[in-house]
């Protein structure tokens, strides 16, 4: 029986997670799954010793001022390691944290997977070399990662995009229709204002203020917003009801709302690559601690910061920025995307090529495989 550590920092790495978990069961029925998660991963038959809930934080600034609660989680997850001595440590996304951990597995003699590995190709290429030296095998989802870590010295596998996989809608549009008690004949407007509370906290309250120019500039608008498994609804509520937008809160099925959504305005993040994955025309919002931002500004060195412009080596959906992120140019933009049929398809059009350029279907069978290969050799044998 394999042993497996999985740990994720916020809730897309908590579904990514569930995902490899779900694989790695129908591969390999005996394997124990145990670490650092959320819901999505408990489901997914993960013991989850350390819950993500209240987790997150991003930026430089941010990270610095959590640094003493975040070193004792890394204790106590080093101490896991030592009580259990799993075959790999699968490390999701949330890089720092997760690179300092790997170091600490590395010195255990754990071997390491990193699945969704730091994004050296968009700034701090030097990590793709400390990454290299302490991992055993890099999973990478986009073509120009495995690249980027081919060339700093890393044992790379290009497994594809797991978004593929994951995003597909389970009901038609009449049945979302139903479920989610939306008119299809009126516009549906998703907010999506990210998975932890700060931007939650930061990217909401501008959004809800777009949405009420929106409503009087488009007749009917519907607005939803998924919830997050790592943030309160009831601090949702207490937001969304200073406003005067009328917001249905929605659980699960995520890509079935999305189906059915004309918009979405959208914290940048894995999400913007699900929306896209849908063909939803998507806003796409960043917004930063200053000094975090003028910090990342002389490091990143890519002209955009939204993945479906990554992606696609161009501009094909808008992308707002620090001041940018305010009510009257999130409005404009989407009412253009509510009102301007050319525009509108256009943006779809890109979407499907963003779509096709990710590769194949599979990838989390690939990542699945990999782990249960690392694994084996560190039992001196084959799954």
């Amino acid at each position: 029986m394999y042993k497996v550590m999985l740990s994720v920092g916020e809730a897309s790495g908590d579904l990514h997670g569930a995902c490899v978990a779900e694989a790695l069961k129908k591969i390999e029925p005996s394997v124990k799954l145990f670490g650092m998660g959320g819901d999505a991963m408990r489901s997914a038959g993960v013991e989850i010793h350390h819950d993500i809930k209240d987790l997150g934080v991003i930026g430089f600034v941010e990270v610095i001022r959590n640094l003493p609660r975040l070193f004792r989680l890394r204790d106590e997850l080093v101490a896991l390691m030592e009580h259990e001595r799993p075959d790999v440590l699968v490390i999701i996304d949330y890089p720092d944290f997760n690179v300092r951990l790997a170091k600490k597995a590395k010195q255990l003699g754990i071997p390491i997977v990193s699945y969704i590995a730091p994004t050296a190709w968009a700034w701090r290429r030097g990590r793709a070399k400390d990454v290299a030296k302490i991992v055993n095998r890099v999973a990478a989802i986009f073509p120009f990662e495995a690249e980027v870590y081919q060339e700093a010295g890393a044992d790379v596998v290009f497994v594809g995009h797991p978004s593929l996989d994951i995003v597909k809608n389970t009901m038609t549009k009449e049945e979302a229709y139903r479920h989610f008690g939306a008119d299809a004949e009126k516009p549906v407007i998703l907010l999506m204002p990210g998975s932890r509370r700060q931007e939650i906290n930061t990217l909401l309250p501008v959004m809800l203020e777009a949405c009420e120019i929106i409503r009087k500039q488009v007749a009917g608008c519907q607005f939803f917003l998924p919830v997050a498994s790592t943030i309160s609804r009831d601090s949702l509520q207490e937001m969304i009801s200073q406003s005067q937008v009328p917001v249905k809160f929605t659980t699960g099925n995520n890509y079935d709302i999305m189906n059915i959504s004309h918009v979405a305005i959208c914290a940048s993040g894995t999400a913007t690559l699900e929306t896209s994955l849908m063909g939803v025309p998507t806003i796409i919002l960043y917004k930063l601690a200053t000094l975090t931002y003028v910090l990342g500004k002389l490091l990143v060195k890519i002209p955009h910061f939204g993945l479906p412009n990554i992606i696609a080596g161009r501009k094909v959906v808008p992308e707002l920025l620090q001041d940018a992120v305010n009510a009257e140019t999130i409005a404009a933009e989407a009412i253009k995307m509510l009102t301007d049929d050319v525009l509108r398809q256009q943006m779809v059009n890109d979407l499907a090529d963003v779509k096709r350029r990710l590769g194949e279907y599979g990838a989390v069978t690939r990542v699945a495989q990999t782990i249960l290969e690392i694994a084996a050799m560190n039992h001196g044998g084959t799954p």
